[in-house]
């Protein structure tokens, strides 16, 4: 199916799709020792939006979606960068993991199917940040999902994941920044272990908070609204990432 085209009208099997990448999930799961705090705050049935943070590893947001598909039975579906829709065999890969292409109307259309919506606002840009930003959420001019939430009137949960900002060293280069902006690419410098690419064995756990939920108050204008929501947001998300964190920043 190619990446853009409209959401099938099919419903996706929490357990089908976690059996397709069990095996990778299983052995990333033990070799971080993941855990999920919280993740009694998510509804058992109903629309809801899970917020994360983005990191260079990525693979800690499919090891929350395990969880979350374990602990509650529900399927998280996730919101890709069209970039990832583009690739031959990968769109492929993405449909079938329940990824789609994060665009207002698809996660609208999800969400008034009474799905269970991932994202994360800061997107690429958000995981190519170097070390030195690490815990900084990079949403500032990233409102559309509180739009979203606002639209749908439906809750909003928070998901930090400290950690996984530690699981490579990202070194900050103009390249990355450029080729980024240029051609909306991801060529990071950085390292795991030692000299290698491999993933630092740190422990990784997610830190659930919520649920929010949007209103607009009598007499406020919509983008007040949005604004307001917007910082409580970030704001919330800023203390889970910066509060959780059990070694000092380095």
């Amino acid at each position: 199916m190619k990446g853009h085209e409209h959401l099938p009208n099919v419903q996706i099997e929490g357990n089908e799709v976690i059996d397709k990448i069990r095996q990778g999930l299983d052995l990333l799961a033990r070799y971080h020792h993941h855990e999920v705090k919280n993740l009694d705050v998510i509804p058992k049935q109903g629309p809801v939006l899970v917020i994360i943070n983005h990191s260079l590893a990525t693979y800690d947001g499919f090891l929350l979606g395990k969880a979350i598909v374990e602990g509650t039975g529900r399927m998280p579906r996730g919101l890709g960068d069209d970039l990832l829709f583009d690739l031959p065999y990968l769109q492929d890969w993405c449909w079938d993991v329940g990824l789609v292409p994060a665009s207002p109307r698809n996660a609208l259309e999800l969400l008034q199917r009474g799905e269970l919506v991932a994202l994360a606002p800061g997107g690429m840009r958000e995981s190519l940040r170097s070390s030195k930003d690490r815990y900084k959420v990079l949403w500032q001019d990233r409102k559309g999902f509180v739009r979203l939430a606002l639209e749908a009137q439906v809750p909003v949960i928070l998901a930090a994941c400290p950690m996984s900002d530690r699981i490579f060293k990202v070194y900050d280069s103009p390249w990355t920044k450029q080729i980024y902006e240029l051609f909306h690419f991801p060529f990071p410098l950085f390292r795991g272990m030692g000299p290698t690419l491999l993933p630092r064995p740190v422990k990784l756990t997610h830190f659930l908070k919520g649920p929010f939920f949007p209103e607009l108050r009598s007499g406020e204008l919509p983008e007040d609204a949005v604004h307001r929501l917007h910082k409580q947001l970030i704001a919330e998300m800023e203390t889970l990432l910066t509060s959780r964190d059990p070694k000092p920043q380095a």
